[in-house]
């Protein structure tokens, strides 16, 4: 069995990629990445030399290049990473988000439609199970006030040209399932965290201002809250979904982690006066900075139904994963 991953020398997907390739002997990956400003080949250096895994640069907008691969290996899965995906980027060039996120997106599913499928309704005998696995995120529901938590049932409400153009792409994946009758499930997950994901986030920057003497920037009061997801839980999770999930259905999948952007800067700069101590606390870093527009104010996801229909849990709370994170990037930014 050969599975394409697209998107997979970014942060999430080189993680699910290490992870996947280990406790899956038997399947063969093909992982897609264009290589751009968030790809880094490093990222998978530990597979690069597996026999069930092989790397093709290229984008996931050029159709033929799309169809052909499909030729070639004859895919009997797709899981689908390949986004852009930082909010502030999206705010400054919005086209690049329309482009890869709505486009890309629906280039990839008709492929596989075109691929796996004889006509709406009537999958190819050996596809029968083939299966499109589309990763989205919380941010496509909007944002919350102080109480309640997403759903699979929230109503969609994007508020920033990223999340507007992941809500698309959820929205051609749905398609595909009520009209062509697609073997497809989606997975909107929360703020990830953990090794490899990119400089530009949060969590990368604080720790890389804080270890640099620089001022650690926050938004606004700080008072932002985000439900925090290890990666590599979000990687099982994805394999659950991947695996045992029902077609046509959406699993939100959430750490149960619920922090404020001020908690997470006090909390690595704890962390940093133990392990790195100097003559004053790295909190005297931290600094307020102009809010971004659009910015919203709390996300935070109800996870119960992949926890109780699939039996997957999230297993770092907040206070363990960030302390694996920050060695992680204290040997990144040492070396």
């Amino acid at each position: 069995m050969t599975i394409l991953v697209t998107g997979g020398a970014g942060f999430i997907g080189s993680n699910f990629i290490v992870y996947f390739l280990k406790h899956n002997t038997h399947i063969k990956i093909v992982n897609i990445d264009r290589l751009t400003y968030a790809g880094d080949l490093a990222n998978v250096s530990d597979v690069e030399n597996n026999q069930n895994y092989e790397f093709v640069q290229g984008d996931i907008c050029d159709q033929n290049l799309i169809k052909n691969l499909f030729k070639k290996y004859d895919f009997q899965g797709v899981i689908h990473f390949a986004a852009e995906s930082h909010v502030d980027n999206s705010i400054k060039a919005p086209d690049a988000f329309i482009k890869t996120n709505v486009l890309g997106t629906f280039n990839l599913i008709d492929a596989a439609k075109n691929h796996w499928m004889e006509a709406p309704n009537k999958v190819k005998n050996r596809h029968a199970t083939s299966r499109f696995h589309h990763i989205s995120t919380d941010e496509v529901y909007g944002s919350l006030g102080q109480d309640g938590l997403f759903t699979e049932q929230t109503a969609y409400a994007p508020n920033s040209p990223y999340s507007a153009s992941k809500a698309s792409s959820d929205f051609i994946v749905r398609s595909y399932f009520h009209t062509y009758g697609m073997n497809v499930v989606t997975t909107n997950c929360s703020n990830n965290y953990g090794p490899k994901q990119h400089d530009e986030k949060l969590i990368p920057i604080i720790i890389q201002k804080a270890l640099l003497g620089d001022e650690i920037p926050i938004y606004g009061n700080g008072q932002n809250v985000r439900d925090w997801l290890y990666v590599l839980d979000h990687c099982k999770g994805i394999e659950k979904a991947f695996n045992e999930g029902l077609s046509g259905e959406t699993y939100n999948i959430g750490g149960g982690n619920e922090r404020d952007n001020l908690y997470i800067a006090n909390t690595i700069c704890d962390i940093l006066d133990k392990k790195l101590p100097k003559d004053k606390s790295y909190k005297e870093q931290i600094t307020f900075v102009k809010d971004r527009p659009g910015h919203d104010f709390r996300y935070a996801i109800d996870a119960s139904k992949i926890e109780q229909e699939l039996g997957w849990r999230a297993k770092e709370t907040f206070e363990t994963g960030i302390r694996k994170t920050i060695d992680w990037y204290i040997k990144k930014y040492r070396n």
